[in-house]
């Protein structure tokens, strides 16, 4: 198995177009999403990202959130998965994709300080 990150972006915040309702709907789907990928021992871990939020490069510190932003980092999953494909597959079941989420699919690469 080979670890991917599951990178959840999104356009501003679809949640908060949620009637009550709809929004304890989709909290379950994502306790059964999780909950399947832990009881299958794929869940490495995870969780949403909050505020505030800083991008730091070199001498330059900005604070977010950023206005001028398309879309904004709302969270991560770390999954075992068999390959790109079953990655591919993982991140297309997220709830988030439901509500218009982008979901970034990258590798993991083994930790070479370790």
């Amino acid at each position: 198995m080979i670890d991917y990150l599951l990178l959840i972006r999104n356009e501003g915040n679809p949640m908060a177009e949620l009637s009550p309702a709809e929004m304890q709907k989709h909290l379950e789907e994502w306790k059964i999403w999780m909950g399947g990928l832990a009881a299958s021992g794929r869940l490495k871990g995870g969780q949403p990202l909050g505020e505030p939020a800083a991008c730091v490069r070199q001498d330059l510190v900005v604070d977010g959130p950023y206005v001028e932003a398309k879309d904004v980092v709302g969270g991560y999953v770390i999954a075992s998965c068999e390959s790109m494909q079953h990655a591919i597959e993982t991140a297309k079941a997220c709830p988030g994709v439901a509500l218009g989420s982008l979901i970034e699919v990258r590798q993991l690469v083994p930790n070479i300080l370790e």
